[in-house]
């Protein structure tokens, strides 16, 4: 095997090792600019390769553009940029169009469907955050794709991400996402736009955005989509600080998911990190403790076996923290074994404390999570007994 068909081939297999995917795909991709419809062959060759990834056991997520497209033509509204009021209409009229597409294709593979909504709220602020996340969680685990678009029905201009590279971005890094698949007009990233400057090479690996690197981006106009590359590069960055390698290709093709596993040219971003390691990071030492748990014995040993904090093992909670927020969980001594994301709030974990999990629907009135902290939610310390 040559060496350029090597590094094809090792290129391919951070998809095919990924354990959970998002893809997003543009307006451009998805509609026929001519018609105003459903490029529906390049769309049925797209559901399968997703059906393909999914058969293997991989979690996907699509970030799918294309509403506004579709509504317009609906809605007989002309060529040209719309006003904010007509966006929005557009939005409405094809958003129904665009969901019904997904749900018929995937439902051909036996693949149940669910659309989610999104505005910036929902990924910058953190309730609304934990809400969305739990809620792709839960649909992921329920062997459900979503589907994910801006909200752009109600979304304003000052509140808007008007991109889905960065939502993709975003999402990739609200599920602790492996890899982010940017299917683009373009096949990668260029030195220079291609189609100005013939020396332009593409960049297939690139380790760290750098500010040479968000130049390039800056003077390389070749993608047609909202946002060009630079949104692109933007994405990027948040890929990479949340641990998750990045691919701008070529969704030009049929197939091009598949495409990309066979060593088609494209520009991989490679994190350095997992997302695994960077959410443990984040959460011993970036988020400040709102509150503090004390823990007996057992669960002081099933903590450091890896284990989930159930609210059996509590004898004490101190602080007033709200559901989602980071507390640090000590030993009867005082010692500080973990920092973790906490299910409950404080009012809420002060009467669950002590109580197996399968009690906890009888006196909060709702069932949640059975843990207080979710092993993932976890990250142990240094100081451990």
């Amino acid at each position: 095997m040559s060496e350029t068909a090597s590094n094809a081939s090792m290129t391919g297999e951070r998809l095919r090792q990924a354990r959970r995917i998002v893809v997003k795909i543009g307006s451009a991709l998805l509609v026929d600019p001519e018609t105003g419809r459903l490029d529906d062959l390049w769309f049925a060759s797209l559901v399968d390769d997703i059906a393909a990834l999914r058969a293997r056991g991989q979690d996907v997520l699509v970030v799918s553009s294309g509403a506004i497209a579709l509504g317009r033509g609906h809605l007989g509204l002309k060529e040209g940029s719309l006003r904010l009021e007509q966006s929005q209409a557009a939005a409405a009229a094809g958003q129904i169009r665009l969901a019904h597409a997904w749900q018929e294709a995937l439902g051909r593979h036996d693949i149940p469907v669910a659309q989610v909504l999104l505005t910036f709220g929902d990924t910058e602020q953190r309730k609304r955050y934990l809400n969305a996340r739990g809620t792709l969680e839960t649909l992921l685990k329920l062997n459900s794709v979503p589907v994910i678009n801006e909200n752009d029905t109600v979304a304003t201009e000052e509140i808007r991400y008007g991109d889905n590279d960065r939502l993709a971005a975003r999402v990739a890094q609200m599920v602790s996402a492996d890899c982010l698949v940017l299917l683009s007009d373009v096949d990668g990233f260029y030195t220079a736009d291609p189609t100005i400057f013939s020396e332009a090479e593409m960049m297939t690996e690139i380790m760290e955005v750098t500010p040479d690197i968000e130049i390039m981006a800056d003077e390389s106009a070749t993608d047609l989509g909202s946002g060009g590359m630079i949104t692109k590069i933007a994405a990027a960055k948040i890929a990479l600080r949340a641990g998750c390698h990045m691919v701008i290709a070529s969704g030009r093709n049929p197939h091009p998911l598949q495409a990309i596993e066979s060593g088609a040219p494209c520009s991989w971003f490679v994190a350095d990190r997992s997302p695994a390691r960077v959410r443990k990071q984040w959460i011993a030492g970036t988020l400040k403790p709102r509150g503090e748990l004390v823990v007996d014995d057992g669960a002081a040993a099933a903590l450091s076996d890896g284990k989930s904090l159930l609210p059996a093992g509590v004898v004490q909670v101190a602080g007033d923290f709200q559901r989602g927020d980071a507390v640090i969980v000590r030993d009867r001594e005082g010692r500080e074994l973990a920092h973790g994301l906490i299910a409950y709030s404080a009012g809420e974990a002060r009467r669950i404390i002590g109580r197996r999990s399968s009690d906890i629907a009888a006196i909060l009135g709702y069932q949640g999570r059975d843990e207080l902290i979710h092993r993932n939610d976890l990250a142990m310390s240094l100081r451990g007994p």
